[in-house]
């Protein structure tokens, strides 16, 4: 019996990493798709040519990157902000830096806008000065849909 415990504890160790594992695969699968599905948003909004597409998507992704990589250090200084905040308020009569996390916000929010505008004059070279504006509001508008989506998954599910 005490033998038994034991093996089934090894069992029940080698079997959690592949399920973890499979989680991850369907996260990953999830990804693709919706990867797949803004590239083809994306194509049918700007009304990109096979051509114009081959161009454009290696030029979004470096600027998909640059702006993920932005929104990372973002979240990573906003945490940080919060953190101080409370050790601020610890304190008391401590009003040191308190505006800090708005400055924060305010030098990112320019960093964003500024790769915006490389990118735009970039797209610009490549499908056109008014479909490279649009490229933004098409962004936005997949973002959107992504959100109703979800929502209306958590409404089925309820």
């Amino acid at each position: 019996m005490i033998i038994v415990k034991p093996l089934r504890l090894i069992a029940l160790a080698l079997l959690l990493p592949a399920t973890f594992t499979v989680a991850q695969e369907s996260r990953a699968e999830r990804f693709e798709r919706i990867e797949a599905e803004k590239i083809a948003f994306i194509t049918k909004e700007l009304n990109l040519t096979p051509s114009e597409a081959q161009k454009f998507f290696p030029v979004y992704n470096q600027y998909f990157r640059e702006i993920s990589k932005l929104k990372q250090e973002r979240r990573s200084t906003n945490r940080l902000g919060s953190k101080r905040k409370l050790e601020n308020q610890k304190i008391p009569g401590n009003n040191f830096n308190n505006n800090r996390t708005d400055r924060d916000v305010l030098a990112f929010d320019a960093k964003e806008l500024e790769v915006k505008k490389i990118y735009r004059n970039r797209f610009a070279s490549i499908i056109g000065q008014a479909r490279a504006s649009r490229f933004f509001e098409v962004e936005e508008e997949f973002r959107n849909y992504l959100l109703r989506e979800l929502q209306q998954r958590r409404r089925d599910r309820d």
